[in-house]
């Protein structure tokens, strides 16, 4: 094959790093984003954060007003550009202001001589409250479940071969307080025969003594009954909640009330207070201790109506207002090419860049959320039942971008509205055709289910072929899989397992 040269024309579409550094902070969360602001401000000495909350002078002469939108995009633009009195501020200045802490102080104080904190109260050992206690502890994001039940061994008096079986135990058992593994498989680990079965079950008892209580059972049964054994015996309905789980369990979870009722000898009343006592109890001793982490979400936008009409601004406290250092900005201007001005340069334009692509990104998101609230004012107005069927091409046509753009936008952001707090993703659903020609979005058939199940007859609970039968008569033509589908979604049981006792 002859090898030649040929001239060809064509275009191509190349990202610069001012693109790319547009798009990642585009997809960034709240939280990223921080982050990101923070690590360019380390870096970057030209950047610095605007103490007057202002917008500086290198940023304004790059910014481009923004076309009027519909309804609330008209007003957003600007009221989120203003600064907003914050409560951090009054804290600062009631702080500087004490003057119960004196400005010189002995050599040999200490700091709690001096300051007591207000909230606590007297932190003298006696004026601590044993709830208060037990319940710092036991809620305490540093203990695990492990560490709990070792405190309670090491005030325990036992050999060193108990001590070792414990160990075997507690290290066994699951977050959730359950044990893992059985007598046998226990005692096989341990390769001796100093450790036999009725030693590892007198230990096992011990542990299931423990706090939190029903802790070290092997599953729900054991777990209830260890519950209902640490009651005391004045309890009423408490022998006959031991007698219905450990021995008629199936028909309990089954909700064979009838069978129940008739093997136990007992009346409907009776049971039903027999249920209460066993619903009282917990099914997951374990989640009363370890570490539960708070995740709080932080909107990105705020959505309001005023005056009749809804209203969306960016949240101004997700990030810090930053702006060009004047001072090193003017160095910039000298016509030196010196190492140290070319280095000030650099940084003055990537500064610039990091600014712009900052406020792309807030307007792009403004857009975005804009066009949300224009489509979905029923939700704002009725809730889930009157969700809109919503896609990220029919906004992204509306705002004249990609549909890639608008996944980035709606991926981790949050928007407060008066029903709560969403992410952006929340507004997209599928549609369902109806009888008249129309469209329903699908999550405006779950609320539809939810509020279907919730006005149910507990003792005739509705299946899924008979909620396709309502939603039917109401125009809505739903297959029975679909909604076993969506009730699944929103851990809804099925009818058997919905059936009470009224």
């Amino acid at each position: 094959m002859k090898q030649s040269l040929q001239l060809k024309v064509g275009q191509q579409l190349t990202m610069t790093p001012q693109l790319q550094q547009a798009i990642r902070l585009l997809q960034l969360s709240t939280l990223d984003l921080q982050q990101e602001i923070q690590s360019a401000l380390d870096s970057n000495p030209l950047l610095e954060i605007s103490e007057d909350e202002g917008v500086d002078t290198e940023s304004q002469q790059q910014n481009t007003p923004s076309k009027p939108e519909t309804d609330s995009a008209e007003k957003t633009n600007t009221e989120a550009k203003e600064p907003t009195a914050t409560a951090d501020n009054d804290a600062d200045d009631s702080w500087a202001e004490r003057s119960d802490i004196p400005e010189d102080l002995p050599v040999d104080s200490q700091w709690d001589d001096v300051y007591q904190s207000s909230g606590s109260g007297s932190s003298t050992p006696s004026a601590i409250d044993d709830s208060d206690y037990n319940n710092d502890y036991r809620h305490g994001s540093s203990d695990s479940l492990q560490d709990h039940l070792r405190w309670q061994l090491n005030v325990s008096r036992l050999s060193e071969v108990d001590r070792l079986i414990a160990d075997a135990l507690i290290d066994a058992i699951d977050e959730k307080g359950r044990l893992t593994l059985s007598i046998e498989d226990l005692v096989e680990s341990f390769n001796n025969e100093e450790a036999e079965i009725e030693e590892v079950r007198a230990v096992l008892h011990l542990i299931q003594n423990f706090d939190p209580p029903g802790v070290g059972g092997q599953d729900l049964q054991e777990c209830l009954l260890i519950q209902l054994r640490q009651l005391h015996h004045d309890t009423p309905w408490r022998e006959e909640a031991m007698l219905i789980v450990g021995q008629y369990m199936a028909q309990l979870g089954n909700r064979d009330y009838n069978q129940i009722m008739r093997r136990c000898r007992i009346k409907e009343e009776q049971l039903k207070d027999i249920l209460k006592l066993i619903q009282s109890l917990n099914p997951t001793p374990g989640d009363a201790v370890g570490a539960s982490e708070t995740e709080y979400v932080v909107p990105d936008v705020f959505v309001s109506k005023k005056e009749g009409r809804w209203l969306v601004e960016l949240n101004p406290d997700i990030a810090p207002k930053i702006q060009i250092n004047a001072q090193y900005a003017s160095m910039a201007r000298q016509s030196s090419n010196s190492s140290d001005n070319n280095y000030i340069r650099d940084n003055l334009q990537e500064a610039r860049w990091f600014i712009k692509s900052l406020q792309s990104r807030n307007e792009t998101l403004m857009k975005v959320a804009s066009k949300i609230v224009e489509y979905q004012r029923g939700f704002l107005e009725y809730g889930e039942e009157a969700m809109k069927p919503l896609v990220l091409h029919d906004i992204a046509e509306a705002v004249g971008m990609h549909e890639s753009t608008i996944s980035r936008v709606t991926t981790q952001k949050y928007m407060h509205t008066p029903r709560g707090i969403y992410e952006l993703k929340f507004f997209f659903s599928s549609h369902v055709s109806t009888d008249t020609g129309g469209e329903c979005s699908s999550t405006a058939i779950r609320a539809l289910i939810k509020k279907l199940i919730a006005a149910e007859n507990p003792r005739k609970p509705l299946s899924d072929s008979k909620i396709t039968e309502l939603l039917g008569e109401q125009g809505i033509q739903v297959a029975r899989r679909t909604i076993a589908k969506y009730r699944e979604s929103l851990v809804i049981p099925p009818s058997n397992e919905r059936k009470r006792l009224v």
